[in-house]
Protein backbone atom coordinates (compact mmCIF):
# COMPACT_ATOMS: atom_id res chain seq x y z
CA UNK A 1 0.00 0.00 0.00
CA UNK A 2 1.60 3.07 -0.97
CA UNK A 3 1.81 6.37 1.77
CA UNK A 4 -1.03 8.22 -0.06
CA UNK A 5 -3.91 5.43 -0.19
CA UNK A 6 -2.68 4.89 3.31
CA UNK A 7 -3.62 8.02 4.57
CA UNK A 8 -6.91 8.24 2.13
CA UNK A 9 -7.81 5.48 3.20
CA UNK A 10 -7.38 6.45 7.21
CA UNK A 11 -8.55 9.91 6.95
CA UNK A 12 -11.13 10.01 4.43
CA UNK A 13 -14.99 9.55 6.06
CA UNK A 14 -13.45 8.56 9.42
CA UNK A 15 -14.35 10.65 12.75
CA UNK A 16 -11.31 8.64 14.87
CA UNK A 17 -9.30 5.59 15.35
CA UNK A 18 -7.79 4.57 18.50
CA UNK A 19 -5.16 3.99 17.86
CA UNK A 20 -4.06 5.09 14.33
CA UNK A 21 -0.61 4.81 15.07
CA UNK A 22 -1.08 1.19 15.98
CA UNK A 23 -3.39 0.58 12.97
CA UNK A 24 -0.86 1.81 10.69
CA UNK A 25 1.95 -0.10 11.54
CA UNK A 26 -0.79 -3.38 11.41
CA UNK A 27 -1.62 -2.42 7.64
CA UNK A 28 2.19 -2.01 6.82
CA UNK A 29 2.78 -5.09 8.30
CA UNK A 30 1.52 -6.36 5.48
CA UNK A 31 -0.71 -9.49 7.49
CA UNK A 32 -4.45 -9.53 6.49
CA UNK A 33 -6.11 -8.01 9.24
CA UNK A 34 -9.97 -9.35 10.89
CA UNK A 35 -12.28 -6.41 10.55
CA UNK A 36 -15.31 -6.61 12.34
CA UNK A 37 -18.60 -5.23 11.77
CA UNK A 38 -21.66 -6.15 13.97
CA UNK A 39 -25.49 -4.97 13.77
CA UNK A 40 -28.15 -6.20 15.68
CA UNK A 41 -31.33 -6.45 13.08
CA UNK A 42 -34.03 -5.06 15.20
CA UNK A 43 -35.14 -3.07 12.02
CA UNK A 44 -34.84 -4.26 8.32
CA UNK A 45 -33.70 -1.81 6.42
CA UNK A 46 -30.28 0.08 5.85
CA UNK A 47 -30.10 3.89 5.24
CA UNK A 48 -27.36 5.79 3.76
CA UNK A 49 -26.01 6.69 6.97
CA UNK A 50 -25.25 2.47 7.37
CA UNK A 51 -23.49 2.73 4.02
CA UNK A 52 -20.61 5.44 5.23
CA UNK A 53 -19.33 2.41 7.28
CA UNK A 54 -19.75 -0.04 5.12
CA UNK A 55 -18.04 1.69 2.44
CA UNK A 56 -15.29 2.33 4.33
CA UNK A 57 -15.18 -1.96 4.86
CA UNK A 58 -15.51 -2.42 1.15
CA UNK A 59 -12.06 -0.17 0.91
CA UNK A 60 -9.89 -2.26 3.31
CA UNK A 61 -11.65 -5.62 1.26
CA UNK A 62 -10.22 -4.37 -1.46
CA UNK A 63 -6.67 -4.15 -0.21
CA UNK A 64 -7.13 -7.85 0.84
CA UNK A 65 -8.31 -7.58 4.25
CA UNK A 66 -11.03 -10.07 6.12
CA UNK A 67 -14.31 -8.49 6.75
CA UNK A 68 -16.35 -10.54 9.00
CA UNK A 69 -19.36 -9.85 9.50
CA UNK A 70 -21.65 -9.96 13.00
CA UNK A 71 -25.29 -10.94 12.62
CA UNK A 72 -26.38 -10.04 16.30
CA UNK A 73 -29.53 -12.37 16.56
CA UNK A 74 -28.55 -12.80 20.53
CA UNK A 75 -28.05 -8.98 20.95
CA UNK A 76 -31.08 -8.14 18.67
CA UNK A 77 -33.34 -9.81 21.22
CA UNK A 78 -32.56 -7.66 23.76
CA UNK A 79 -32.03 -4.37 21.58
CA UNK A 80 -28.88 -1.63 21.70
CA UNK A 81 -29.63 0.73 24.92
CA UNK A 82 -27.02 3.16 22.70
CA UNK A 83 -28.35 6.55 23.06
CA UNK A 84 -31.57 5.87 24.64
CA UNK A 85 -33.85 6.71 27.45
CA UNK A 86 -35.97 4.22 27.77
CA UNK A 87 -35.86 0.34 27.35
CA UNK A 88 -36.07 -1.10 24.06
CA UNK A 89 -38.75 -3.51 23.22
CA UNK A 90 -37.43 -7.00 22.95
CA UNK A 91 -37.69 -9.02 19.85
CA UNK A 92 -38.62 -12.26 19.06
CA UNK A 93 -35.90 -14.85 17.24
CA UNK A 94 -38.15 -15.38 13.98
CA UNK A 95 -38.73 -11.50 13.81
CA UNK A 96 -34.56 -10.89 14.19
CA UNK A 97 -34.09 -13.74 11.40
CA UNK A 98 -36.29 -12.05 9.03
CA UNK A 99 -35.02 -8.42 9.30
CA UNK A 100 -31.41 -10.13 9.41
CA UNK A 101 -31.87 -11.81 5.86
CA UNK A 102 -33.04 -8.73 4.28
CA UNK A 103 -30.33 -6.41 6.14
CA UNK A 104 -27.60 -8.49 4.59
CA UNK A 105 -29.32 -8.56 1.52
CA UNK A 106 -28.68 -4.82 1.40
CA UNK A 107 -25.44 -4.99 3.19
CA UNK A 108 -24.19 -7.12 0.19
CA UNK A 109 -25.03 -4.35 -2.01
CA UNK A 110 -21.36 -2.46 -1.04
CA UNK A 111 -19.40 -5.62 0.47
CA UNK A 112 -17.97 -8.54 -1.55
CA UNK A 113 -20.02 -11.23 -0.30
CA UNK A 114 -17.55 -14.12 -1.72
CA UNK A 115 -14.77 -12.39 1.01
CA UNK A 116 -16.66 -11.82 4.10
CA UNK A 117 -17.04 -14.82 6.75
CA UNK A 118 -20.52 -14.40 8.01
CA UNK A 119 -20.84 -15.39 12.18
CA UNK A 120 -23.95 -15.27 13.89
CA UNK A 121 -23.75 -14.41 17.44
CA UNK A 122 -25.88 -17.78 18.44
CA UNK A 123 -23.00 -19.59 17.28
CA UNK A 124 -21.01 -18.75 20.78
CA UNK A 125 -23.75 -17.65 22.93
CA UNK A 126 -26.20 -20.12 22.10
CA UNK A 127 -23.44 -22.62 24.10
CA UNK A 128 -22.99 -20.40 27.23
CA UNK A 129 -24.13 -21.35 30.31
CA UNK A 130 -24.65 -18.99 33.76
CA UNK A 131 -21.15 -20.21 34.74
CA UNK A 132 -19.79 -18.39 31.19
CA UNK A 133 -22.31 -15.35 31.78
CA UNK A 134 -21.02 -14.96 35.17
CA UNK A 135 -16.86 -15.30 34.02
CA UNK A 136 -18.10 -12.68 31.17
CA UNK A 137 -19.74 -10.09 33.73
CA UNK A 138 -16.95 -10.49 36.13
CA UNK A 139 -14.66 -8.54 33.47
CA UNK A 140 -16.59 -5.13 34.35
CA UNK A 141 -17.16 -3.05 36.92
CA UNK A 142 -20.59 -1.09 37.81
CA UNK A 143 -18.37 2.10 37.03
CA UNK A 144 -17.62 0.70 33.97
CA UNK A 145 -20.89 1.00 33.00
CA UNK A 146 -21.88 3.91 33.84
CA UNK A 147 -18.98 5.72 32.00
CA UNK A 148 -21.63 5.19 29.39
CA UNK A 149 -23.12 8.49 28.80
CA UNK A 150 -26.87 7.72 28.38
CA UNK A 151 -26.73 4.79 31.27
CA UNK A 152 -25.52 7.06 33.78
CA UNK A 153 -28.25 10.06 32.40
CA UNK A 154 -30.82 7.42 33.25
CA UNK A 155 -29.86 6.58 36.34
CA UNK A 156 -28.99 10.83 37.48
CA UNK A 157 -32.94 11.15 36.52
CA UNK A 158 -34.01 7.73 38.20
CA UNK A 159 -35.32 6.32 34.61
CA UNK A 160 -35.41 2.59 34.73
CA UNK A 161 -31.90 0.44 33.78
CA UNK A 162 -32.07 -2.96 33.64
CA UNK A 163 -29.76 -4.98 34.23
CA UNK A 164 -29.86 -6.93 30.53
CA UNK A 165 -29.15 -3.23 29.31
CA UNK A 166 -26.02 -3.36 31.66
CA UNK A 167 -24.75 -6.81 30.15
CA UNK A 168 -25.53 -5.39 26.40
CA UNK A 169 -21.86 -3.98 25.78
CA UNK A 170 -20.10 -6.82 27.48
CA UNK A 171 -21.90 -9.30 25.16
CA UNK A 172 -21.21 -7.29 21.68
CA UNK A 173 -17.36 -7.42 23.09
CA UNK A 174 -17.14 -10.57 23.50
CA UNK A 175 -18.40 -10.95 19.87
CA UNK A 176 -14.44 -9.58 19.66
CA UNK A 177 -13.28 -12.41 21.70
CA UNK A 178 -14.96 -15.37 19.40
CA UNK A 179 -13.81 -13.99 16.19
CA UNK A 180 -10.62 -12.90 17.13
CA UNK A 181 -11.06 -9.06 15.62
CA UNK A 182 -7.96 -6.73 14.91
CA UNK A 183 -9.99 -3.96 13.86
CA UNK A 184 -13.73 -2.84 14.68
CA UNK A 185 -15.68 -0.64 12.98
CA UNK A 186 -19.09 1.39 13.66
CA UNK A 187 -20.27 4.94 13.93
CA UNK A 188 -19.49 7.52 16.60
CA UNK A 189 -22.91 6.42 18.78
CA UNK A 190 -21.34 2.90 19.12
CA UNK A 191 -17.98 3.85 20.27
CA UNK A 192 -18.53 3.03 24.34
CA UNK A 193 -19.50 -0.32 23.15
CA UNK A 194 -16.38 -1.21 20.45
CA UNK A 195 -14.17 0.26 23.25
CA UNK A 196 -15.36 -2.48 25.50
CA UNK A 197 -14.24 -5.07 23.05
CA UNK A 198 -10.67 -3.67 23.06
CA UNK A 199 -10.88 -3.57 26.89
CA UNK A 200 -12.32 -7.33 27.33
CA UNK A 201 -9.71 -8.22 24.86
CA UNK A 202 -6.65 -6.66 27.03
CA UNK A 203 -7.97 -8.18 30.38
CA UNK A 204 -8.73 -11.59 28.80
CA UNK A 205 -4.65 -10.93 27.77
CA UNK A 206 -5.32 -10.95 23.85
CA UNK A 207 -4.46 -7.64 21.50
CA UNK A 208 -6.73 -5.18 22.02
CA UNK A 209 -8.50 -4.49 18.46
CA UNK A 210 -8.08 -1.21 17.22
CA UNK A 211 -11.12 1.03 16.84
CA UNK A 212 -12.39 2.50 13.53
CA UNK A 213 -15.06 5.02 14.09
CA UNK A 214 -17.41 6.82 11.25
CA UNK A 215 -19.07 10.03 11.36
CA UNK A 216 -23.17 9.74 11.99
CA UNK A 217 -24.49 10.96 8.52
CA UNK A 218 -27.53 14.08 9.13
CA UNK A 219 -30.94 13.07 8.26
CA UNK A 220 -33.12 14.92 5.96
CA UNK A 221 -34.41 16.96 8.77
CA UNK A 222 -31.42 17.89 10.15
CA UNK A 223 -30.84 15.50 12.72
CA UNK A 224 -28.79 12.51 13.33
CA UNK A 225 -29.88 9.77 10.30
CA UNK A 226 -32.33 7.35 12.19
CA UNK A 227 -35.07 5.07 11.51
CA UNK A 228 -37.23 6.25 14.74
CA UNK A 229 -36.83 10.08 13.43
CA UNK A 230 -38.40 9.16 10.14
CA UNK A 231 -35.50 11.19 8.15
CA UNK A 232 -33.69 8.36 6.61
CA UNK A 233 -32.41 8.08 2.81
CA UNK A 234 -32.73 4.12 2.00
CA UNK A 235 -31.37 2.11 -0.20
CA UNK A 236 -34.43 0.34 -0.97
CA UNK A 237 -36.04 3.81 -1.72
CA UNK A 238 -37.04 4.28 -5.43
CA UNK A 239 -34.97 6.16 -7.24
CA UNK A 240 -37.39 9.15 -7.68
CA UNK A 241 -38.44 9.17 -3.88
CA UNK A 242 -34.38 8.90 -3.42
CA UNK A 243 -33.54 11.91 -5.86
CA UNK A 244 -36.46 13.99 -3.78
CA UNK A 245 -35.03 13.12 -0.48
CA UNK A 246 -31.54 14.12 -1.26
CA UNK A 247 -32.43 17.08 -2.74
CA UNK A 248 -34.71 18.28 0.53
CA UNK A 249 -31.41 17.95 2.77
CA UNK A 250 -29.80 20.99 4.11
CA UNK A 251 -27.45 23.02 1.78
CA UNK A 252 -24.57 22.78 5.14
CA UNK A 253 -24.53 18.81 4.46
CA UNK A 254 -23.54 18.64 0.64
CA UNK A 255 -19.30 18.47 1.10
CA UNK A 256 -19.96 15.63 4.02
CA UNK A 257 -22.47 13.80 1.55
CA UNK A 258 -20.26 14.42 -1.03
CA UNK A 259 -17.28 12.95 1.28
CA UNK A 260 -19.10 10.11 3.04
CA UNK A 261 -21.45 8.60 0.52
CA UNK A 262 -19.59 8.74 -3.25
CA UNK A 263 -16.37 8.40 -4.59
CA UNK A 264 -15.77 11.96 -6.12
CA UNK A 265 -11.98 12.99 -5.86
CA UNK A 266 -10.90 14.35 -2.53
CA UNK A 267 -9.23 17.62 -4.80
CA UNK A 268 -12.42 18.20 -6.65
CA UNK A 269 -14.80 17.98 -2.91
CA UNK A 270 -11.84 20.47 -1.69
CA UNK A 271 -12.41 22.59 -4.67
CA UNK A 272 -16.74 22.41 -4.44
CA UNK A 273 -16.13 23.21 -0.93
CA UNK A 274 -14.07 26.33 -1.74
CA UNK A 275 -16.65 27.23 -4.33
CA UNK A 276 -19.66 27.07 -1.87
CA UNK A 277 -18.10 29.52 0.73
CA UNK A 278 -17.31 31.80 -1.88
CA UNK A 279 -20.80 31.44 -3.15
CA UNK A 280 -19.97 30.54 -6.61
CA UNK A 281 -21.76 27.16 -6.97
CA UNK A 282 -25.38 26.19 -7.35
CA UNK A 283 -26.22 24.16 -4.08
CA UNK A 284 -29.65 22.48 -6.39
CA UNK A 285 -26.94 21.55 -9.12
CA UNK A 286 -24.71 19.86 -6.38
CA UNK A 287 -27.85 18.07 -4.80
CA UNK A 288 -28.95 16.94 -7.99
CA UNK A 289 -25.33 15.81 -8.96
CA UNK A 290 -25.44 13.88 -5.65
CA UNK A 291 -28.61 12.21 -6.10
CA UNK A 292 -27.23 10.63 -8.65
CA UNK A 293 -24.37 9.31 -7.68
CA UNK A 294 -26.18 7.88 -4.96
CA UNK A 295 -29.01 6.11 -7.05
CA UNK A 296 -26.63 5.05 -8.99
CA UNK A 297 -24.79 2.92 -6.31
CA UNK A 298 -28.01 1.39 -5.10
CA UNK A 299 -30.36 1.17 -8.82
CA UNK A 300 -27.74 2.00 -11.32
CA UNK A 301 -26.86 4.88 -13.60
CA UNK A 302 -30.08 4.29 -15.80
CA UNK A 303 -32.10 4.74 -13.14
CA UNK A 304 -30.37 8.18 -11.92
CA UNK A 305 -30.89 9.93 -14.82
CA UNK A 306 -34.19 8.82 -15.52
CA UNK A 307 -34.89 9.65 -11.80
CA UNK A 308 -33.21 13.32 -12.81
CA UNK A 309 -35.18 13.84 -15.84
CA UNK A 310 -38.49 12.99 -13.78
CA UNK A 311 -37.46 15.67 -11.20
CA UNK A 312 -36.98 18.39 -13.60
CA UNK A 313 -40.41 17.70 -15.08
CA UNK A 314 -42.25 17.51 -11.98
CA UNK A 315 -40.49 20.24 -9.81
CA UNK A 316 -39.11 22.50 -12.29
CA UNK A 317 -41.42 22.39 -15.16
CA UNK A 318 -44.50 21.54 -12.62
CA UNK A 319 -45.66 18.93 -14.79
CA UNK A 320 -46.78 15.47 -12.61
CA UNK A 321 -45.10 12.61 -12.18
CA UNK A 322 -45.26 10.06 -15.14
CA UNK A 323 -45.39 7.28 -13.26
CA UNK A 324 -47.56 7.32 -9.97
CA UNK A 325 -49.79 4.86 -7.64
CA UNK A 326 -53.49 4.75 -7.93
CA UNK A 327 -56.08 4.54 -5.69
CA UNK A 328 -59.75 3.31 -6.72
CA UNK A 329 -62.50 5.17 -4.69
CA UNK A 330 -66.44 3.90 -4.57
CA UNK A 331 -68.16 6.42 -2.80
CA UNK A 332 -66.92 9.61 -1.20
CA UNK A 333 -64.75 9.74 1.39
CA UNK A 334 -63.28 12.03 4.53
CA UNK A 335 -60.23 13.59 3.60
CA UNK A 336 -58.41 12.11 6.66
CA UNK A 337 -59.49 8.95 5.73
CA UNK A 338 -58.75 8.66 1.88
CA UNK A 339 -55.15 10.41 3.30
CA UNK A 340 -54.75 7.09 5.16
CA UNK A 341 -56.38 4.79 2.93
CA UNK A 342 -53.74 5.95 -0.14
CA UNK A 343 -50.85 5.80 2.60
CA UNK A 344 -50.12 9.78 1.97
CA UNK A 345 -50.55 10.21 5.84
CA UNK A 346 -48.65 8.02 8.77
CA UNK A 347 -51.69 8.76 10.87
CA UNK A 348 -54.75 11.00 11.93
CA UNK A 349 -53.16 13.17 13.59
CA UNK A 350 -50.56 13.22 10.52
CA UNK A 351 -52.94 13.57 8.32
CA UNK A 352 -54.92 16.84 10.35
CA UNK A 353 -51.23 18.44 10.64
CA UNK A 354 -50.72 17.99 6.78
CA UNK A 355 -54.40 19.65 6.17
CA UNK A 356 -53.65 22.64 8.46
CA UNK A 357 -50.58 23.17 7.01
CA UNK A 358 -51.65 23.93 3.75
CA UNK A 359 -50.02 20.76 1.83
CA UNK A 360 -52.83 18.32 0.77
CA UNK A 361 -54.54 19.10 -2.48
CA UNK A 362 -56.90 17.86 -4.91
CA UNK A 363 -55.66 18.46 -8.43
CA UNK A 364 -54.81 22.24 -8.04
CA UNK A 365 -57.04 22.73 -5.30
CA UNK A 366 -55.93 23.37 -1.37
CA UNK A 367 -57.81 20.84 0.83
CA UNK A 368 -58.57 23.68 3.63
CA UNK A 369 -61.33 21.91 6.06
CA UNK A 370 -60.30 18.83 8.03
CA UNK A 371 -63.81 17.50 7.84
CA UNK A 372 -64.18 17.83 4.53
CA UNK A 373 -65.77 14.88 2.05
CA UNK A 374 -64.04 14.34 -0.86
CA UNK A 375 -66.54 12.56 -3.79
CA UNK A 376 -65.66 9.80 -5.88
CA UNK A 377 -63.57 11.44 -8.75
CA UNK A 378 -60.79 11.11 -11.23
CA UNK A 379 -58.14 13.59 -9.91
CA UNK A 380 -54.71 14.00 -8.49
CA UNK A 381 -54.44 13.80 -4.39
CA UNK A 382 -51.21 15.36 -3.89
CA UNK A 383 -49.40 15.52 -0.40
CA UNK A 384 -46.41 18.26 -0.10
CA UNK A 385 -43.88 18.77 -3.43
CA UNK A 386 -43.10 14.93 -4.02
CA UNK A 387 -46.31 12.70 -2.72
CA UNK A 388 -48.95 12.23 -5.81
CA UNK A 389 -52.00 9.46 -5.90
CA UNK A 390 -53.84 9.08 -8.78
CA UNK A 391 -57.87 9.00 -7.48
CA UNK A 392 -60.08 6.94 -10.12
CA UNK A 393 -64.03 5.75 -10.00
CA UNK A 394 -64.50 2.24 -9.27
CA UNK A 395 -68.17 1.12 -9.75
Amino acid sequence: MSHLSLDHLLTRGVAEIISEKSLRARLNAGKPLRLKMGFDPSKPDLHIGHAVGIRKLRQFQDLGHQVVLIVGDWTAQIGDPSGRDEARTMLTAAQVKANADTYMKQFFQIVDRAKTQVRWQSEWFGKFTLESVFHLAKQFTLADMLEHETFSRRVKEGLPLTLIELIYPALQAYDSIAIDADVEFGGMDQKFNILAGRQLQSRLGKTPQEVFLVPLLIGTDGRKMGKSLNNTIDFITPPNDLFGKVMSVSDDVIVDYFTLVTDAPDAEIAELKRAMKAGKANPRDLKARLAREIIAQFHGADAARAADEEFVRVFSKKELPSDMPTFAMTRALPIIDLLMQTKLADSRSDARRLIQQGGVKIDDRTVKKIEEEIPAQEAVLRVGRRKFVRLVVKD
